[in-house]
């Protein structure tokens, strides 16, 4: 019997958010596609192998059947969105998912993420742990602009959810691994729950053992 392969690859390290939400969008989306674990925190980005697809040495990387290959999170999302609900097809909808899209990776994923990344992945005597107080302040400014839209509104997308609420939910959900806590913002809490229910929805997998004995040192 002949296997049929998968007409997309994704490339991509489970427990990131960036990666996952990838991964979430094709979950929604009930497409077909292969996952291929990349262990980008012990190096496997930089396999000569690896970074023949990205020179750019990151996840997530999608690869389509016919060879091209494309990185870049946010960038996927808006290629695997194009005529399904999760992307709007109004001019003005459009522009503000790119606006969240592009707040969540200037302004939300340099400190929630790498706030997370510090506390779970690198030793407890890291220097770079002195950085934690000042990227936690940064992500409690940039959850209070989330805050702030959805006490008016219930999705970063437009009118309904997309893609632009998956690209903020992935770190926002997992913020408590970075030592942010997300107590202050109610509204931030309802629309997590909202993102929960979707169709398809699936959660981020667990991080391994070692990585979570750091997770629970205080922050």
């Amino acid at each position: 019997m002949t296997s049929v392969r998968a007409p997309l690859t994704v490339y991509g390290m489970s427990v990131s958010g960036n990666c996952h939400k990838v991964r979430m969008l094709l979950e929604h989306l009930g497409s077909r596609y292969e996952w291929v674990e990349v262990d980008s925190a012990n190096g496997q980005t930089h396999t000569p192998g690896f970074l023949a697809l990205n020179p750019n040495a990151k996840v997530p990387l999608v690869q389509r059947d016919d060879g091209r290959v494309l990185p870049e999170s946010n960038a996927i999302l808006f290629w695997l969105a194009e005529g399904t609900p999760y992307l709007s097809t109004d001019g003005w909808e459009r522009a503000q998912t790119l606006r969240w899209m592009f707040f969540e990776q200037y302004s939300h994923e340099p400190c929630v993420a790498v706030a997370r990344f510090i506390r779970g992945w690198t030793a407890i005597d890291s220097p770079r742990r002195a950085e934690l107080p000042q990227l936690q302040a940064r992500a409690a400014q940039a959850l209070a602009v989330m805050e702030q839209h959805l006490a008016q509104a219930d999705w970063f997308s437009g009118r309904h959810y997309g893609i632009a609420d998956i690209a903020l939910f992935a770190y926002t959900d997992v913020a408590a691994d970075g030592g942010v806590t997300l107590a202050p913002y109610p509204a931030v809490l309802a629309w997590l729950r909202r993102v929960r229910a979707q169709p398809g929805f699936v959660p981020m997998p667990p991080v391994s053992p070692q990585v979570q004995a750091l997770l629970v040192q205080p922050a």
